[in-house]
């Protein structure tokens, strides 16, 4: 094992249905009666390519066909929690969508309820939970689920964030609901600059006032964004291999997050759908170091951001911060 896996990790840009164990999404497949596109194992390995982001998108959909029941969900969220700790993640906050699960009659309760009880059979991580406003619904319906949310939140959900297609649903159209999160002592954040630009990320700052910023990838589109963000220390959730990965840059040493960093920016390192894009949180950290001329200290700096980052108590925040920097292999 090398350093960059050893190293104990936080993640703050996870999707569970997009950290699904291929092995148990295929478990999945097989027991709703296979699917023509994927006759194999192999198959469903190779299906994970994306031409670009709307692509990305429909296959998002099209896996989502195999989670139908409750139970479903306990699997998964047992399974990734067990890869992660795998991976020596200690702790995680991630996204999940009940909202895309209505259309097969999943309650937002329950299904939370569900993902709870998977993530409980891991005690060696902790998981909190962010369920995602998506943009594909309403903002009306985005209003519904985030009350159903606030009925469970005592599950370890800690705040609501905003997925979907961002190019097609700019962030002021869910100020109301983000307003009313904030008011049920709900943490909020964003996906912005990842399909859309800097004007998205700014409609996530000013309309949703958004704790933290999901992706970010594009605020370079704008200066002073770039100030703004720096100065204001607000914290970015960046996954370059995810963006790489979609088309958002070309190449990951296109990558932005290299000048971010430089430039003093609070960015966190994740993996936003491992199991789609096939990376790891140790892949993340080698290749800030091979393309973009990290240091191992600058990549424990990126760690305690994470921690800085999440929405845990500061003594909380404190005690992770010591274990980790006390760690054998830190």
């Amino acid at each position: 094992m090398n350093w960059f896996e050893s190293i104990p990790k936080v993640e703050l840009h996870l999707h569970i249905e997009g950290a699904i164990p291929l092995p148990a999404l295929w478990t999945l497949v097989e027991k709703y009666g296979g699917d023509e596109s994927v006759p194999t194992i192999d198959a469903l390995y190779k299906k994970f390519t994306f031409r670009d982001f709307p692509h990305f998108i429909e296959t998002w959909i099209w896996k989502n066909n195999f989670l139908l029941e409750y139970e479903d969900f306990t699997f998964i969220a047992e399974a990734v929690a067990r890869d992660l700790a795998q991976q020596n993640i200690r702790y995680v906050e991630a996204y999940c969508s009940p909202p895309d699960f209505k259309r097969y009659g999943l309650q937002t309760q329950a299904l939370i309820t569900a993902l709870r009880e998977g993530l409980d059979c891991v005690p060696e991580i902790e998981v909190a939970l962010i369920p995602d406003m998506s943009r594909g619904y309403p903002p009306e319906d985005g209003m519904t689920t985030l009350y159903e949310v606030n009925e469970v939140k005592e599950l370890g959900v800690l705040g609501i964030g905003l997925g979907g297609p961002e190019q097609d649903f700019p962030p002021e159209l869910f100020s109301d609901v983000f307003a009313t999160a904030r008011q049920l002592g709900l943490h909020t954040c964003a996906h912005a600059g990842e399909a859309a630009g800097a004007e998205s990320i700014w409609g996530a700052l000013h309309s949703l006032q958004a704790e933290r910023i999901g992706h970010g990838t594009r605020a370079f589109e704008d200066p002073e964004l770039l100030d703004y963000l720096v100065e204001n220390q607000i914290p970015v959730e960046m996954n370059p291999i995810s963006n790489v990965c979609t088309g958002v840059v070309e190449s990951y040493e296109a990558h932005p997050i290299g000048d971010y960093y430089k430039r003093g920016m609070m960015i966190s390192v994740n993996t936003d759908d491992p199991k789609m894009f096939g990376n790891s949180l140790a892949e993340e950290y080698n290749l800030l170091v091979k393309k973009h001329g990290f240091s191992q200290d600058d990549v424990r700096t990126v760690i305690l951001n994470g921690i800085h980052s999440s929405w845990l108590p500061k003594e909380r925040k404190n005690t992770l911060i010591e274990a980790f920097t006390s760690d054998p292999a830190w």
